[in-house]
């Protein structure tokens, strides 16, 4: 088990990129169950917790790894090509934790004073939070909580009844960081990919938020590192698209393998047939040309990150672009390797049916949305 400590991360001596690739083969192992039960095993996750993938982007002044941005993208396209709904919590529950770099580090020490700590949040619904002595009283529903059953505190987004901002129109909204247990969960999950997330959603009513665990979007960071420096939306939308890579990926492995074996009636080896080869030379074509645009997008918005400590409009609308684009083309990529896997791929037990699911779902959260070509 990786050692947790406040500044962990200045004598790390191991690769979290070993470590990744240690858990594929139990990933790997548990993907049926982890869609039937729509959870990560809780041992599983457990683990995973130990060794320290949930704390990447943790500050190292309250305990963290706070590894830089590409390295962080090579750990989900990792994770994801074992399993698509990991990885998708992978990078959820870690890009909600750089929330723990604009909170008061008073409440970032309370709450990872535990080193298996994870986070999960969710669309507001209409919440209401009013103001009273010592704190808030919550009411509302927040939807699609990735990773609610391994999670141990939930943040609930909330307008603050009758603040406004300093332009006097916007809405003070508040980030409440809340125990789990004090939330009620409603099952809402039944879906046919990343079942595995167990995106349910959370309610709360007539709940009291102390001060002292409330804290306002959107200021800035407290932390110097150029990782909060990007924005949350672009750390979602480049990590998913890195997860949609992982499991077209994923997808296009396991075709490549199933052609070495399956011989259709009548017919040699998938492998040698033409038109299997040349679809599988386009699905190579389609995946390395996204993966590539993407990376070239991430990597010039972290030069900007670490050198600038600013990140110019162009670059964010690019890695934005590159990220919608690269989801996408996973997306051609899997439905490639389903089509040619043939009869195959339609049983539950097959993976390359899970994967293309999976990155279907990917596909119409809003990180995957069209509309992001028109912006």
């Amino acid at each position: 088990m990786v050692e947790i400590k406040t500044d962990s991360a200045l004598n790390r001596n191991f690769s979290f990129l070993d470590v990744a690739k240690g858990f594929v083969p139990k990933i790997l192992d548990a993907s049926r169950v982890i869609s039937e039960s729509r959870e990560i095993p809780p041992r599983l996750a457990s683990e995973m917790a130990e060794e320290g993938l949930f704390r990447l982007y943790i500050p190292k002044s309250v305990g963290g790894f706070e590894i830089d941005y590409l390295e962080f993208l090579e750990l989900v396209a990792v994770i994801a090509e074992a399993d698509g709904s990991v990885g998708w919590c992978f990078n959820q529950n870690n890009v909600l934790s750089t929330l723990s770099a604009f909170m008061p580090k008073e409440l970032a020490q309370e709450i990872w004073s535990d080193p298996t700590v994870v986070l999960s949040n969710g669309p507001p619904v209409s919440p209401t939070a009013v103001s009273v002595e010592g704190g808030y009283r919550l009411s509302g529903r927040w939807n699609f909580s990735s990773g609610s059953r391994h999670a141990k505190w939930v943040v609930a987004l909330s307008p603050i009844k009758g603040r406004v901002l300093e332009d006097g129109e916007s809405p003070e909204m508040r980030n409440m960081m809340i125990p789990k247990e004090e939330v009620e969960f409603i099952d809402t999950w039944d879906v046919n990919g990343l079942r595995g997330t167990g995106s349910f959603s959370f309610t709360a009513k007539d709940l009291f938020v102390p001060e002292s665990h409330s804290f306002i979007e959107g200021g800035p960071p407290r932390e110097e590192g150029p990782i909060y420096l990007i924005p949350k939306s672009l750390l979602f939308c480049s990590g998913f698209a890195t997860t949609a890579l992982g499991v077209a990926r994923g997808a296009l492995n396991d075709v490549i393998q199933l052609s070495s074996a399956k011989t259709p009636q009548e017919q040699e080896l998938l492998r040698k047939q033409p038109f299997v080869q040349r679809e599988i030379g386009q699905a190579e074509a389609i995946w390395r040309s996204a993966k590539l645009y993407l990376r070239d997008s991430a990597e010039a918005v972290w030069e900007s990150a670490v050198k600038e400590r600013i990140i110019p409009l162009e670059r964010r609308i690019n890695l934005r672009l590159s990220s919608t684009h690269a989801i996408r083309e996973a997306v051609k990529v899997a439905d490639i390797a389903y089509s040619l896997s043939g009869a195959t791929a339609i049983f539950e037990t097959s993976p390359i049916q899970r994967r293309m699911q999976d990155v279907k779902v990917i596909a119409q959260q809003i990180q995957g949305r069209m509309s992001h070509y028109d912006t």
